[in-house]
């Protein structure tokens, strides 16, 4: 979930290439792109951890490798709950992609739009088993967030986001779906505090966490019914949504 409501669309706009699986975990790379990599002082950061496929990813786009990717089948997980601690994980990711957003701003400023890259291999699609996601206590846990992080989500936030977050809260759980556009200025926000440093950057990041699980509790019950090519192409809106609004990104971040 992290992928689909962050780091690809994120990664997509930035950068103008869309890399369906930015933190796939699973990488070919060329013994010039191996050096390359070790030339780089980050095995003490957490870039090392949970960062560490957004900087692969990222470091092979920003400085011109040849990217492409291929369809693998499915890569079954141990069933998660998205509503359980994603503190650590979120942190170290989120992270790593917004300082790799300092350390290549002249590469992504100028791009806008997105293109494929080369794909190889077949497309199919798998029967996946399904995951139980406890909407509901994520929701409580968003309002909780909403109710204990306000102060810090309106030094981050946008006062009309702020309000429409806050309207989010009040909503009952059937009702309640968090708007593409107002989702691609929140994350766009935070990387501006972020490069900003309006916050030490762990208290930052963490108080994203109640607002990505309220968000991915909203992608949860939009796509609950729908096959997987139909929840890919809520993904895409998505992602034009945050390639839509990266003036606002680029206008704020100078």
């Amino acid at each position: 979930t992290i992928t689909n409501s962050i780091v690809y669309p994120l990664t997509r706009a930035l950068y103008g290439m869309q890399v369906r699986q930015p933190i796939g975990g699973d990488f070919g790379f060329s013994g010039k792109l191996a050096q390359f990599y070790l030339s780089k002082d980050v095995w003490e950061t957490d870039v090392a951890r949970f960062g560490i496929d957004i900087w692969m990813t990222t470091t092979a786009i920003a400085n011109d490798f040849k990217v492409a990717q291929s369809f693998l089948g499915a890569k079954i997980h141990d069933a998660k709950d998205p509503g359980t601690d994603l503190g650590n994980m979120l942190y170290q990711v989120v992270s790593a992609t917004f300082q790799l957003m300092e350390d290549y701003a002249p590469v992504w400023m100028p791009v806008r739009g997105s293109s494929p890259v080369p794909t190889f291999g077949f497309e199919y699609t798998v029967g996946l088993e399904h995951v139980n996601v406890n909407t509901a206590r994520m929701l409580a846990l968003f309002r909780e967030g909403l109710l204990n992080l306000r102060d810090i989500w309106g030094s981050i936030l946008g006062e009309g986001d702020l309000k429409e977050v806050e309207r989010l809260g009040t909503l009952d759980d059937a009702s309640f779906r968090f708007p593409l556009e107002l989702w691609t200025r929140v994350i766009y926000d935070y990387a501006i505090a972020f490069h900003q440093k309006r916050l030490p950057a762990e208290h930052l990041i963490k108080s994203l966490l109640p607002l990505y699980i309220g968000k991915t509790a909203s992608f949860v019950m939009e796509v609950d019914a729908l096959e997987a090519h139909e929840a890919e192409a809520e993904i895409d809106k998505l992602c034009l949504a945050f390639e839509r609004g990266k003036d606002y990104l680029c206008t704020c971040w100078k």
